[in-house]
This record gives structure tokens, sequence and C-alpha cells, in this order.
């Protein structure tokens, strides 16, 4: 098979703790658990979150006798377009499981969308634009 645009996507990111993550990506934004393992992956905890029809999904990891801490960059972002306003409820339910909101050092993301830190200190843009190839 080629790679092409309908091939999927994961993104893997290492963690500080797995339920954190799992409250501001599954109860806040609102992803799904795709897969979800305990140490059975040679001492890696594995939690896979996304939308079922997504072409991507993140594998969040965390591995108590080998950890790896997050190191994020404020450009580490994950952006989500929404093609509208950025509901206020999404945003309150973000922060009410463990989102903090901040301020994004490019001012694009400033007037394009809302910035979203996670527990581990990713970024989640939740911006009013569209996606566009163009």
């Amino acid at each position: 098979m080629n790679v092409e645009g309908r091939s999927h996507i994961r993104i893997a990111r290492p963690s500080k703790g797995l339920a954190a993550l799992e409250e501001f990506y599954v109860q806040g934004l609102g992803l799904s658990v795709i897969w979800r393992s305990g140490d059975d992956h040679e001492g890696h905890d594995l939690l896979m979150v996304g939308w079922p029809d997504a072409g991507w999904h993140l594998e969040l990891v965390y591995d108590a006798e080998h950890p790896v801490l997050p190191q994020p960059t404020e450009e580490d972002l994950l952006v989500v377009y929404l093609d509208g306003p950025v509901p206020d409820e999404l945003v309150a339910r973000i922060e009410a499981n463990g989102g903090k909101r901040v301020q994004s050092p490019n001012p694009y993301w400033n007037e394009w969308g809302v910035t979203l830190e996670d527990p581990d200190g990713y970024r989640l843009v939740l911006s009013t634009r569209a996606w566009s190839n163009a």
C-alpha cells in the first residue's frame, strides 16, 4: 500500500499520567477511548483516544519503570478546525477537566482560536477556521 492522504496517522506522546489526560481529551474535548491497555505492552500503559471515524488518533504512553517525561514547547500544537465559533461550553468543559487556557506566542492562533494546555503541557487549539488545502 502507498502512503497517501487516507493513510491513518497515530500521534504518540509520553505522559506523566494517563488518567488526567483521559479526563482532558475524553470528558473535556469529547474524544473516544479507542484502545486502552495496562502494562501488558512490555511495561507501557497505553491510552489511545480519537474520534472513531477520524483518520488520526493520539497514543498516550506511560511507563512507570522507565518514565519519559513530556517536553512540549509552546509550538507543539494539536489543532482542531471547527469551521465556526468555539463554543464557550466546550472551553469550560475542557477547563473543568484539567485544561488550562493559555495565550499562544503566535498571534495567528490568538486571533483564530482558543488555545488550551493539557495536563502534560501539550497545547490544543480549537480554531474557528475551516481546514482547506488551497
